[in-house]
């Protein structure tokens, strides 16, 4: 998939639920009588059917997902998604430039507007300071 950046991106299928579900995908739900290259399709029996997913389909999607599983909210969005992803791999431990690449951000600026500290993070680090630096007496 092309974002705005006009970037293609390498996906990952680390988690140990990604590879089964995108193989499920494909052998059950994507058109399979189609020549086109993309990996999601617009699926059915619509005209637009066997056209790569857009932004706009996925997001449709995800909204009616959300919908359904009771927890639509206005802030619960796609791009929500990829700033808890972001602030998540930062708290796991994971480099801010890996995080950047990762994301596909061309500077490390672009990451950090990414990344929420969390207020346990701030508390943990305020102890390990303490700890280090001597007591807070």
């Amino acid at each position: 998939m092309r974002q705005k950046s006009r970037r293609e991106r390498v996906v990952d299928l680390w988690e140990e639920r990604a590879l089964p579900a995108l193989n499920r995908y494909v052998m059950l739900e994507r058109p399979q009588d189609t020549d086109c290259p993309y990996v999601f399709l617009v699926g059915g029996r619509g005209t637009r059917r066997d056209v790569p997913l857009s932004y706009n389909g996925l997001f449709r999607m995800f909204t009616r997902a959300t919908t359904r599983a009771g927890v639509r909210t206005a802030w619960l969005t796609l791009h929500c998604l990829r700033h808890t992803h972001a602030t998540r791999m930062t708290e796991l431990g994971m480099r801010e430039l890996p995080l950047g690449a990762r994301l596909g951000h061309a500077s490390p600026e672009s990451t950090r507007k990414y990344v929420e500290v969390s207020h346990h993070e701030v508390l943990a680090d305020y102890r390990k300071a303490l700890l280090e630096g001597g007591s807070a007496e």
